[in-house]
């Protein structure tokens, strides 16, 4: 079969000036097909055929994708397919049409994002069943950039095999009144004429010489083509909406905290951007991850420039506009927002995407990062990272009126919270529609999400449904302001040897200090962490005010070691303060109004057990294995070995406690004041009790099933997507190792010799010793 005898079914009809040519009499036809040759998807669509005298031909593609243009003048064809999207799909209706940045979504584009990828890693394909019929005189690989006008909101291009030809472009007439030359046409980062023409030709463009052809994909006179389109698929992390927590979100969102610790990546990155384009090379940034790797579906496991491991999170492969969206930048398609001549006023995506203080006036030194889909909102709030703004900001205890609510928080991560506020509500009036708000910080980050998420819950404008994770986060806010925060959901995830957490104490000082006295302690802080931090905290403490609380669920990583070769880690809810706060014990054993302070001292040469990077991540990717392997074996999350080693621990603990208390009620006078003595032994007598609902708790969980919803949260209805993601996420070797930490520790062999292990050698019954202080 030949071009000339291909299907001609389709109308075409032709506009412009239509010149006396004695050329005319060609012909060219074309398919458009996807990954898998099938031209399908792509049936009805109307194009546009612009040929070298500017005769416009435009029809419609037949039901296999095919269509041909008769009588064109001499020369090549340019295709485009730019018509916009019509349909009633919700998703797209919404997008074309919402007030700030409407996207010029064509009928293409909903086309290509129907259609999925031939290999799953969106990796492009070598070989298409339509590049070898018969009819076929040239083939190449397209993507929907290369077809329509407007491409800011677009991915980037993917390396190919097969790209349009290059030469036949460059042989379209120069002078076109067709033509549309913009700037972004000339200096477009995504993938527009710098592709088809090379620098020395851009430059002799942009000097004036001759206009640059128009937009499109040339095709050759007399020849069939199959222009294979590269679905529109993008990579977004798995998150669940569901308010309960789930292992799923545990994993995903430790990666998600550790991402906001860098920066955007936007280049330029400057007030105001005088390009007509952005990118987003920098890796790793949260910029390149949601405006550049992600759309392109690239997975991505690096959070941090030092991060060797790898920990990929779990990916969903979604319709492109489905991802988490980095806004595009066009001035000229967005003039009243992206114009350089609005100077401070200008929008580009770092400024509304990335909240970044440092070099502003009054500087609080806070950094969060927020994208969104059509499902939930992500919001990522950095913890401590330069040591003198947020050492002072840690630093800072001083408890203030909450403005929001009810009760008082820390000063210093209450400022950070005013900061990222408005950057917020901002980012909310122009894209919130109903979605879920996940929030999420590391260390000082979730102090400030914490308190940040309840200044959102309680902004009537929006009344958001927030679910909040924080990890190794220290207290925010006094008894009152976590009694009246108890309707934010709010999951928080403690390492057993992180001593930020224990910060500030419930008994640190509730009044102003002088800023100098701050200012040196932050000095010998960045000098001698250890010693700068137990100065910071022996120079901030009173008995007096309200105490600091903790908000939220907890679920605390406890280390259960065996021997030397076998250490695992729990995560529960243990409910004991002598297990979960670092230091309560300690602190029940005062001396001239002062704790001591050995025990947490001692925690900070841990500082490694704060790490998201070395710590949380691995603790919760660990996790999230083992609830897997809990799920698929249909076994509890506490083995045997594991539930007779806490056991024993707790009864122990419980046994120290009571000597504790005796101790205290025959020597208090050392201690602490008679009148304080009726105090303390209350303390004491809730905390043994609590031991005994610790051990309930224990014995539940012992005896609990996992369940889908346990382990994949919203996603529990939908086991055929999950699947998919795990057979990308298991096709990474590093997420099929064997790892100790968090995971359920190896069956024993020999029964009596591992529990003579456990033990330090004792007999199975004899009493177990375990010190206050290996615990605290």
């Amino acid at each position: 079969m030949n071009a000339e005898s291909l299907p001609t079914s389709v109308t075409t009809f032709m506009q412009g000036d239509i010149h006396a040519c004695p050329m005319r009499g060609h012909s060219t036809s074309f398919q458009l097909v996807n990954e898998f040759g099938d031209g399908t998807p792509y049936a009805g669509l109307a194009y546009e055929i612009t040929d070298y005298e500017d005769t416009v031909h435009t029809g419609k593609l037949d039901a296999k994708g095919w269509a041909k243009v008769n009588n064109h003048h001499c020369g090549p064809v340019v295709l485009k397919l730019n018509k916009p999207f019509q349909g009633a799909e919700a998703l797209y209706r919404d997008l074309r049409k919402r007030l700030d940045y409407p996207l010029p979504i064509t009928e293409l584009q909903v086309r290509a994002e129907k259609t999925r990828f031939f290999h799953k890693t969106g990796t492009r394909t070598q070989a298409n069943p339509a590049r070898d019929l018969p009819e076929t005189d040239a083939y190449c690989q397209v993507e929907v950039s290369e077809l329509v006008k407007h491409i800011a909101h677009l991915p980037p291009l993917v390396a190919r095999r097969d790209p349009p030809k290059r030469a036949a472009h460059k042989l379209m007439r120069s002078a076109a009144k067709s033509r549309d030359f913009t700037l972004a046409d000339k200096t477009s980062a995504d993938g527009g004429l710098h592709t088809i023409l090379s620098p020395a030709e851009m430059a002799t463009v942009e000097l004036g010489f001759s206009p640059p052809p128009p937009k499109g994909v040339a095709l050759l006179p007399n020849k069939h083509h199959v222009l294979e389109v590269r679905p529109m698929r993008a990579l977004r992390p798995m998150l669940s909406t569901g308010d309960a927590f789930c292992a799923l979100n545990l994993y995903q969102l430790s990666v998600m905290a550790t991402l906001s610790y860098t920066d955007f990546g936007q280049e330029p990155n400057t007030q105001p951007v005088q390009t007509d384009t952005v990118s987003f090379p920098v890796q790793p940034s949260n910029g390149n991850w949601f405006g550049h790797a992600l759309p392109q579906f690239d997975e991505l496991w690096k959070v941090d420039g030092s991060q060797t491991r790898k920990y990929y999170p779990l990916y969903e492969d979604v319709p492109y506009s489905k991802r988490l969206e980095v806004v595009p930048f066009d001035p000229n398609l967005y003039p009243e927002v992206n114009d350089p001549a609005l100077g401070d006023e200008q929008e580009h995506p770092a400024k509304l995407h990335c909240l970044d203080d440092r070099n502003k006036d009054n500087s609080t030194d806070t950094q969060a990062f927020i994208c969104h889909h059509d499902e939930l909102i992500l919001i990522s709030v950095r913890g401590t990272s330069e040591f003198w703004p947020d050492g002072l900001r840690d630093g800072d205890a001083y408890q203030v009126p909450f403005a929001e609510g009810d009760g008082k928080v820390h000063r210093g991560f209450y400022g950070g919270a005013l900061a990222a506020y408005p950057f917020i509500v901002t980012y909310l009036e122009k894209f919130y529609s109903g979605q879920k708000l996940l929030i999420t910080g590391h260390s000082l980050g979730g102090a400030v999400a914490l308190i940040l998420s309840e200044m959102l819950r309680r902004n009537l404008e929006f009344s958001p449904q927030i679910v909040l994770y924080t990890y190794g986060a220290p207290r925010a806010g006094d008894t009152t302001f976590i009694e009246s925060a108890q309707s934010l959901v709010h999951h928080r995830i403690v390492n057993q040897n992180d001593p930020v957490p224990s910060v500030p104490a419930t008994w640190m000082n509730t009044f102003a200090k002088p800023a100098p006295m701050y200012g040196a302690n932050a000095v010998v802080l960045g000098l001698i962490p250890v010693a700068g931090l137990g100065l910071l905290i022996w120079g901030i403490t009173n008995f007096f005010g309200d105490d600091y609380g903790h908000h939220g669920a907890l679920r605390h990583f406890m280390p259960v070691e065996f021997d030397k070769d076998h250490r695992s880690s729990l995560l529960w809810e243990p409910g004991c303060s002598t297990i979960i706060d670092h230091g309560c014990a300690k602190a029940l054993r005062v001396t001239n109004g002062l704790p001591e302070r050995g025990s947490f001292l001692r925690q900070l040469f841990d500082k490694g057990h704060h790490s998201m990077v070395d710590s949380y991540i691995p603790g919760c990717w660990a996790s999230l294995r083992r609830w897997q392997e809990a799920l698929q074996l249909k076994r509890s999350l506490v083995t045997n070995r594991e539930f007779e080693w806490i056991s024993s621990a707790l009864e122990n603990i419980q046994q120290q406690l009571r000597a504790v208390k005796r101790d205290l009620e025959i020597n208090h006078r050392s201690y602490v004041r008679e009148q304080e003595l009726a105090h303390k032994t209350l303390m004491l007598n809730e905390e043994i009790d609590k031991i005994s609902m610790t051990q309930a708790r224990l014995t539940a969980l012992h005896g609990q099933r996992v369940t889908e919803a346990d382990v994949y949260g919203s996603f529990a209805d939908q086991p055929e997507w999950v699947e998919e993601s795990l057979l990308r996420w298991n096709a990474n070797p590093e997420n099929l190792i064997q790892e100790q930490l968090a995971m359920t520790p190896p069956a024993a062999a020999d029964h009596d010799a591992v529990i003579a292990a456990m033990t330090g050698g004792h007999a199975v019954g004899a009493p177990f010793h375990l010190d206050i202080d290996s615990i605290v």
